[in-house]
């Protein structure tokens, strides 16, 4: 059985146990001899970091398997059937497992000593409670520097079958010491990671900060001097609080700060520097020109924005939907093509980084289920399921629609301007049905788009003149005319050559006055850059769906041509404004 089967099977236990805690956790509550530790929006959010991990290791778990396979086949020190028949007796599997351990122990006190490292590990700590969700809140880019710890195994000549199944047996254990509901136990917290010491290196306070890095074993952090036993309540995050339900950036936060520091630092010492140093550490002149305020523990506030519940059972129900989605993905990742595996990577990622924009007031439920069929379409189109693309792609047009509508009608009125943007929109989505026809209906899809285009130009023009910017135009035409000039050398038909240059000049054109838009409102409605960037990304998908039609066969074509058009269409609803008065 591969380990993505493992972890499926695991799944329902996981959910039991949690469903367990959360019970016992609100009776603690209602008899005043405890406290609830569950908040619908954290354990969202942690789950669905853990389901980014888990189907980002499809990718990056080639990388830290792949390493060790080729570290093992080439420099163990003992010859492969002798290490093999040691290691693959009880007693090896056991000497294995506290081998992973110890290795296990650097690499997570590494992960606090050293910025770079933080920066892939802060995921796990970045959580205000604590509780079984937790244990499932797990960083995405652990595997690009992670592999280098475990190398003294295979350099011992530890299989790479006997690896990956401690490695699993160490991180399962990991799960139930993520919880409040038990408390000490004696004996077992002077020699296992128990709920009690774990607690301690979840938390912020100075004297519990940095301490009990063990992952089965708490003797490690005894014999190195990083223990700390459990004597004051714990608060629990980090401190550099993360306030966000995005699940990106929750991954991207750390490294974000790394490289402004880094490109603020005026030493090229400093600049690498910055992501060798602890957490924290900082060049002088970058803390001078840009100073953050102390940490002060008193000042800690939980991160809870209000939504309604309604709200709450969408985001509900959608993140059950996704948890079977990552559920079926995960159980057949293993057997599939790389390639593959990466579609269907793209489009849950989107569906998370939505759930998260919801319970985060960021995204309407419509702008939600926009996002999720537009991911679905690029998904099943880039993949060839063919069904699946018929009902997703006129949908996700069709929500777009709706969306604008709403918003329409909550103004009170119908204007010139919404009713430019919906007849964008539906030209669009008609555009969208002719080009999933047979190549007679290419034309009349491209007419249908033409439209569109037009009805853009002129939703941009309001408020602003037209063409505000000349500098822009001419930019926009004479990137127009290389792709066109391109096209015609890669052999585009002489009956398309009329319709395609029309085309080209329209897109444009649409592209340049968004961007004159932008630069003219830039005070006044900053929005207006989005939707320029809009424009641009709808130039970037007729050229890579031009490019892949008449010049030479994309890899991936479906999926670059959607994701570049949904993100056009997208950015342009969503960010498309009035103009005042």
């Amino acid at each position: 059985m591969r380990p993505g089967q493992i972890i499926v099977l695991a799944t329902p236990v996981f959910f039991l146990l949690i469903a367990i805690e959360f019970a016992v956790g609100r009776v603690r509550a209602r008899r005043g001899t405890g406290h609830d530790t569950y908040r619908l929006a954290d354990a969202v959010n942690s789950i669905g970091l853990g389901m980014l991990s888990q189907i980002s290791a499809v990718l990056t778990g080639l990388l830290r398997i792949g390493i060790y396979t080729a570290v093992y086949s080439a420099v163990a020190l003992f010859p492969k059937e002798a290490a093999s028949d040691f290691w693959t007796t009880w007693y090896g599997w056991l000497l294995a497992l506290v081998f992973y351990d110890f290795c296990y122990y650097w690499l997570h006190r590494m992960g606090h000593e050293s910025a770079v490292l933080w920066a892939a590990h802060v995921v796990h700590h970045q959580s205000q409670h604590y509780n079984l969700s937790t244990a499932l809140r797990q960083t995405s880019s652990g595997a690009l520097l992670g592999w280098i710890f475990y190398l003294p195994m295979a350099v011992a000549g530890v299989p790479p079958l006997v690896f990956v199944v401690v490695a699993l047996i160490d991180l399962l254990y990991q799960f139930w010491v993520h919880t409040e509901q038990v408390g000490k136990l004696g004996w077992f917290d002077r020699w296992f990671c128990s709920p009690s010491n774990h607690r301690v290196h979840h938390a912020v306070n100075d004297t519990y900060l940095d301490r009990n890095y063990g992952g089965i074993l708490i003797v490690w952090d005894r014999m190195f001097g990083t223990f700390r036993e459990e004597d004051e309540r714990c608060v629990y995050g980090t401190r550099g609080e993360l306030k966000s339900w995005d699940p990106l950036w929750a991954n991207a936060e750390v490294y974000w700060g790394l490289a402004k520091d880094s490109w603020h630092a005026k030493s090229w010492a400093d600049k690498l520097r910055v992501w060798l140093k602890p957490p924290g550490w900082r060049p002088a002149d970058v803390a001078a020109r840009f100073p953050k305020p102390a940490f002060d523990i008193a000042k800690v506030t939980r991160y809870e924005p209000v939504v309604s519940r309604g709200v709450q059972w969408f985001a509900g129900v959608q993140f059950l939907l996704m948890l079977g989605g990552v559920a079926f993905f995960l159980w057949f990742s293993d057997s599939m093509p790389l390639q593959r595996a990466a579609v269907w990577l793209a489009a849950l990622t989107a569906s998370l980084w939505a759930i998260g924009a919801v319970l985060q007031g960021r995204l309407s439920v419509t702008e939600v289920l926009l996002v999720e069929a537009a991911a679905l379409a690029t998904a099943s189109a880039a993949l060839g399921i063919d069904w699946l693309h018929h009902i997703c792609k006129p949908l996700a047009l069709s929500i777009a629609i709706v969306f604008a509508a709403r918003r329409a009608s909550v103004s009170g009125e119908v204007t010139r301007f919404d009713g430019l943007l919906i007849a964008g929109l539906v030209a669009s989505l008609a555009g969208d049905v002719l080009l999933m026809g047979p190549a007679t209906l290419f034309v009349p899809g491209l007419v249908c788009f033409l439209l569109a285009h037009l009805a853009y130009i002129a939703l941009f023009s309001i408020g602003v003149s037209l063409f505000p910017r000349r500098s822009a135009l001419a930019a926009t035409l004479l990137i127009g005319a290389g792709m066109y000039a391109f096209l015609w050398q890669g052999g585009l038909p002489p009956a398309l050559r009329i319709p395609v240059g029309v085309y080209v000049v329209v897109i444009a054109c649409m592209a340049a006055q968004a961007i004159g838009r932008a630069a003219v409102l830039r005070t006044a409605d900053p929005s207006a850059v989005w939707v320029a960037a809009g424009a641009c990304f709808f130039m970037l998908s007729d050229a890579l769906l031009a490019t892949n039609r008449f010049v030479s066969a994309l890899p991936l074509a479906q999926l670059w041509v959607l994701a570049t058009y949904y993100a056009a269409q997208v950015l342009i609803v969503r960010h498309v404004r009035r103009p005042p008065g």
